[in-house]
């Protein structure tokens, strides 16, 4: 079944309101099964296209996902990339940052941990926490040791998006498709999410007491959503609003945004030459 993703894409040059976008669709699915059945069928798809991303080795894919506490990240990654080839994914999440990224620019962390060609790359959190949670918190961008001139509240958060378009613009350049995800939850989504972390013991370690006080910065973080998804999606680097409070539709939609990234790319398998068939040939005769 095709889904259409577009209704989720944030078009370039747009001004975002996320209380106009949804945090849950009607299902994609029928039922639990259907679903299983729907993201199986994706997952082997998914597969297949990375062996042809692995053996082509022009293009790289890099894929963002940030959201709210609870909104379901790591299952999202889990469960659609459960097919792919370990060698050819590398998975990255970026938390607070050390002394030593401190004193560097606020992309310098990630920039070492970009895929190579050939291989998928997944950010779980990325650099945009430079203009999300800092941006909330601006005690953290007093700890980063920049100028006095860059600290002009007026342009700081300006300068850095364009910083990021034109960094993502380089990639774009060189061979990296990037695809981001907001995974949208709606506030009483997370509230419940939160209380069934509490409630059972098996997912106490997910839980802390700074998730409540971020939970009381709702509308702020809201707001630097809504500004950093209308500055950053761009044609070549496009922002997914992707409605979380539906895990299984999350999935499917996350899914099928990589599946289709993946197919616009013009990529086909290596073909030998005349000296490597007639090489191939020998060797095969040998083994007979």
């Amino acid at each position: 079944m095709a889904i259409d993703v577009s209704p989720f894409r944030v078009r370039e040059g747009r001004r975002v309101d996320l209380k106009k976008w949804p945090t849950r669709v009607k299902p994609l699915y029928d039922s639990k099964e259907h679903y299983r059945l729907l993201l199986a069928d994706q997952v082997d798809r998914l597969a297949e296209r990375q062996d042809l991303l692995y053996a082509y080795d022009r293009y790289a894919l890099l894929l963002i996902f940030q959201a709210m506490d609870a909104a379901g990240k790591d299952g999202v990654i889990k469960h659609v990339m459960s097919g792919i080839n370990p060698q050819g994914c590398q998975v990255f999440s970026f938390k607070q940052p050390s002394a030593t990224e401190l004193d560097h620019d606020f992309l310098w962390r990630t920039s070492t941990c970009l895929p190579e060609r050939g291989r998928i790359g997944i950010f779980n959190r990325s650099y945009y926490e430079d203009v999300l949670i800092v941006r909330v918190h601006p005690e953290i961008l007093r700890a980063q040791h920049l100028p006095e001139d860059a600290l002009d509240d007026r342009s700081i958060w300006k300068r850095r998006y364009q910083s990021i378009v034109d960094h993502e613009r380089h990639l774009h350049r060189n061979g990296t498709r990037i695809v981001k995800f907001f995974l949208h939850v709606s506030k009483e989504e997370q509230r419940q999410r939160f209380l069934a972390r509490i409630d059972d013991p098996k997912k106490n370690w997910k839980f802390s007491a700074s998730d409540v006080s971020e939970r009381a910065l709702w509308k702020d973080y809201m707001r630097a959503y809504e500004d950093c998804l209308a500055a950053t999606s761009t044609t070549h680097a496009p922002w997914y609003v992707v409605p979380a409070d539906d895990k299984p539709n999350a999935r499917l939609i996350v899914s099928s945004v990589v599946l289709e990234t993946m197919k616009s790319l013009k990529m086909r398998y290596p073909t030998p030459g005349p000296d490597r068939i007639k090489e191939l040939q020998r060797i095969r005769q040998q083994l007979a």
